[in-house]
């Protein structure tokens, strides 16, 4: 029997696998799924830019693959996970508010104490997540990025500033409800009023309009409808 291939889903926390492995796991029935975890968000990490932020994704690939004796050959795609965080809002939706110690998202925009950091943080993201939709490969291996917006939990749970402890109960909740319903799972991320569908490119271009970006939206359901769609052919 072939070894399954690994389908590598990178995600930035504990509480986007706890939400969402179980799921993907089911769905990417045919392979094996790992969440490899990046502990915060690489797209603004200091030092990180366009001209090295593929480089050092692959070299947590390729870090994963010798700590479990793999090679290029053993991997089938990377699915990548990113919040938006509002990035693309204009700069006037930068929102001086001096009431929070940190980044609010609201309707009408990010709400920080430090307008200037966040709209250096929103350049540095946008110019790195461009780099990487237009990337098909990372190690040879075929690679596409995906976004939760403003993040995973406004998706999953329509809470945009949720803490740390609500992540992680809200996450454990969300894998209790679904793990035995992945049909509704599917149903949820693919076709629901913020499901973003269509065209890979062209769901891009929508989350860059206006404040699309601080908005409920995600293109996830175009790498499920993708695979689930492989398993009716």
């Amino acid at each position: 029997m072939a070894r399954k291939k690994v389908v590598l889903v990178i995600v930035e926390g504990l509480s986007d696998d706890t939400a969402l492995g179980v799921m993907l796991n089911q769905i990417f029935d045919k392979d094996k799924v790992y969440v490899h975890i990046m502990h915060g968000d690489i797209t603004t990490r200091k030092g990180v830019r366009s001209n090295n932020i593929v480089s050092k994704i692959g070299d947590e690939i390729r870090n994963y693959a010798k700590a479990n004796h793999y090679t290029s050959k053993h991997f089938k795609q990377i699915i990548h996970i990113v919040d938006t965080d509002g990035v693309y809002v204009p700069n006037e939706n930068v929102i001086m508010d001096s009431e929070h110690d940190e980044v609010f998202y609201e309707a009408d925009g990010i709400h920080t104490p430090d307008p200037q950091g966040i709209i250096e943080r929103n350049k540095q993201k946008m110019d790195n997540l461009y780099r990487l939709r237009g990337t098909g490969q990372i190690w040879q291996v075929p690679y596409r990025v995906y976004y939760m917006s403003c993040n995973l939990d406004h998706v999953l749970h329509n809470k945009r500033n949720s803490t740390d402890e609500e992540k992680e109960t809200d996450a454990y909740e969300f894998a209790k409800k679904y793990k035995n319903d992945v049909e509704g799972f599917i149903d949820l991320i693919c076709n629901s009023d913020f499901s973003v569908d269509g065209d890979y490119k062209e769901s891009w271009a929508y989350i860059e309009d206006g404040l699309n970006s601080i908005d409920r939206h995600t293109n996830l359901g175009i790498c499920i409808k993708e695979e689930t769609e492989k398993g009716i052919k």
